[in-house]
Formats: structure tokens, C-alpha cells, sequence
């Protein structure tokens, strides 16, 4: 193995207030050894005066592209790298100090040549922002495939903290302007017959600005995209990507019973999911708002992965849209 030297990652959608938080969590790394690749394709609320203001800090390159897609920008970067180990962040992560110290070393000690890292909140982030990453790390909500909890050898890394080594990107080409993107090219990495792994240790904070209505948005896409990703890559759906469709159908046929019998008692698991969220919110978070809004925030992570799910399974129109542009 090389000398390993970082390329850091990220492309940029009129978020220069994200770029901030991002690149000042960069230069508090314990390990510098890395340069900084910054793509944007939108003069709306440009970066580049945000990024010459690191130019001193850190060794960074801006570059503005055509409007394009997010994968075309990633591809874009990596292209223009020093680096031979590239690592992909989205804008709204902030990157905790000894992050490329402690990837280096998992690295140098057992080498692979694609990985990815969990995310979690920190402390300073709002109650809204807690909930919503408990929703999205939770063992009950999507099976801690997010988090740190689900297992090491089912793992296929996100591009909110991934990273990749040159020979991956020349080998399987990068990403591809599909929805869910990420997934798609952790599992051609795979695939390729390239070694993957969770590093648990290495995690991010993950500030998603979001509200309830964006993130019920953005899970009923992620559902979209797990049924688009089992037909570009058949065996890849397993049975706890049913769980969100056939929770929400569940939940809705439970409430339907309760009304036609006029009895609570068929809403009786309901309750129980209810409180078993709950208490494991209140003991990760430590306040009761946080607990309750995490009810809803899950609520709606399954119901909109669920319904999105459904939806696509269905009509098939990202489906045939998508496939249509990648094979003609």
C-alpha cells in the first residue's frame, strides 16, 4: 500500500452557511494531511469567497461547473484530486477532530479500499435535528443501517461519510445520476469485488436542516430509490427493506380494525412501538420533548420510506425513466 493522502470531497448548492460550519470543522483535524476539493454549480448564493477564506488554512480548490447533477459533481472532484483515497462528505456534516487521524489508522492497520462511517448529533444541535437523526439511526426505524449498530457485512456506505481509494473510482466509474446514488455505488464497489467495511469509530455530525415536510420528502425518495436500486441490481432488496411498507400498511389496517369494532384494543402494538420509541429516544437524548418529537419523526421516516416504497413498486416511474437513460 501507498503512502495514503486524502482528497476531501463535496459538492455545493447555494449553502455557503454549510460550507462554513464544514471547513472550520476541517481545520481542527489532528491529521492535515488531506486537500479539499469544493464543486458548486449555482451563483444563486455562491461558496467561492467562503472557500478563498481557507485558502491560508487549508489546501483547497474551488471549482464551479455548469448546472449538473450531484453525482456528475462528485465525479468532477474526483477527477481533479491529488489525493489517492478520496473521501465524500455532504455540506451539512461537521467532521469531529481526530476523524482523519482515526481513518488513517484503520487504513494503515487493515487496509480497504472502500469504507464508510455513521453519523450522530451532537449536542448542539436543535431538538428538531436530534429527533430527526434519531428517526434515521434508530435500530426500530431502519435498523441502525445508519448508525453503528447494524452488521459489519451488510454494510453499504452512504456518501454523507464515505470514502473510496482512486483504483475504485477508476475501476467502477463513480457515481451515477440515479436516486440513490450512494447505494447504487456501494454496490457496484462490491460488485467489483472490492473490500468494504463500517468504521464505527469514524463518525460525523450530521446537521440536517431540515423541516417535518423536507423530511418526509426525503425518506419517501430514499423508499423510491430502494425499489429502483433492486431492479438496476437484482438480490440486493432483503427482507428489512419491506419493514417501512409493511409497518405503515400494518399500522393502517390496525386503525381501520380499531374503528370498525369499535375497540382500542387492536391499537394495543401500536402503543407498545409507541413507548418502546419513546423510552429509547429519552435514554439516547435525555429529554422528554426530544422523546416525543422522536415518535413523530420516526412516524414519518417509515410512513414516507414506507408509502414512497409502495409508490414506485407500483408505477415503476423512476423506474423506467432511470433505466431508460442508463441503457438507451
Amino acid at each position: 500500500m501507498t503512502d495514503l493522502y486524502f482528497s476531501i470531497i463535496i459538492t455545493v448548492y447555494n449553502t455557503p452557511d454549510e460550507v462554513i460550519e464544514f471547513l472550520n470543522s476541517l481545520t481542527t483535524q489532528t491529521d492535515l494531511n488531506f486537500d479539499v476539493i469544493v464543486v458548486e454549480d449555482s451563483l444563486q448564493a455562491p461558496c467561492k469567497k467562503v472557500c478563498e477564506q481557507y485558502a491560508g488554512k487549508l489546501n483547497i480548490a474551488y471549482y464551479f461547473v455548469p448546472p449538473s447533477g450531484r453525482s456528475e459533481k462528485r465525479n468532477f472532484a474526483m477527477q481533479h484530486a491529488q489525493g489517492n483515497y478520496f473521501i465524500i462528505f455532504d455540506t451539512d456534516c461537521i467532521v469531529p477532530p481526530r476523524y482523519f487521524e482515526i481513518v488513517r489508522k484503520k487504513l494503515t492497520s487493515d487496509y480497504v479500499d472502500c469504507y464508510g462511517g455513521p453519523d450522530n448529533a451532537d449536542q448542539s444541535f436543535s431538538n428538531t435535528q436530534k429527533a430527526i437523526n434519531f428517526a434515521m439511526t434508530s435500530l426500530m426505524t431502519t435498523g441502525g443501517i445508519r448508525g453503528n449498530t447494524y452488521k459489519v457485512e451488510k454494510f453499504f456506505p452512504r456518501s454523507f461519510n464515505m470514502g473510496m481509494s482512486k483504483q475504485v473510482f477508476e475501476t467502477v466509474g463513480g457515481f451515477r445520476n440515479v436516486i440513490g446514488e450512494d447505494l447504487d455505488l456501494s454496490i457496484r464497489i462490491k460488485n467489483a469485488g472490492f473490500r468494504v467495511m463500517l468504521f464505527k469509530d469514524a463518525f460525523v455530525f450530521h446537521k440536517r436542516k431540515l423541516d417535518l415536510k423536507k423530511f418526509l420528502k426525503q425518506v419517501t425518495t430514499f423508499g423510491k430509490a430502494r425499489v429502483l436500486l433492486s431492479r438496476l441490481h437484482p438480490g440486493s432488496l432483503k427482507l428489512i427493506h419491506l419493514f417501512p411498507a409493511c409497518f405503515a400498511l400494518g399500522n393502517v389496517a390496525l386503525l381501520l380494525l380499531s374503528l370498525i369494532l369499535f375497540n382500542p384494543l387492536p391499537l394495543l402494538p401500536i402503543g407498545i412501538f409507541v413507548l418502546a420509541l419513546f423510552l429509547e429516544s429519552l435514554f439516547k437524548n435525555k429529554k422528554i420533548n426530544i422523546a416525543l418529537m422522536s415518535i413523530l419523526t420516526s412516524y414519518i421516516q417509515l410512513f414516507g420510506y414506507g408509502f414512497g416504497f409502495l409508490s414506485e413498486w407500483i408505477t415503476k416511474k423512476a423506474s423506467k425513466v432511470t433505466q431508460e437513460e442508463l441503457y438507451g
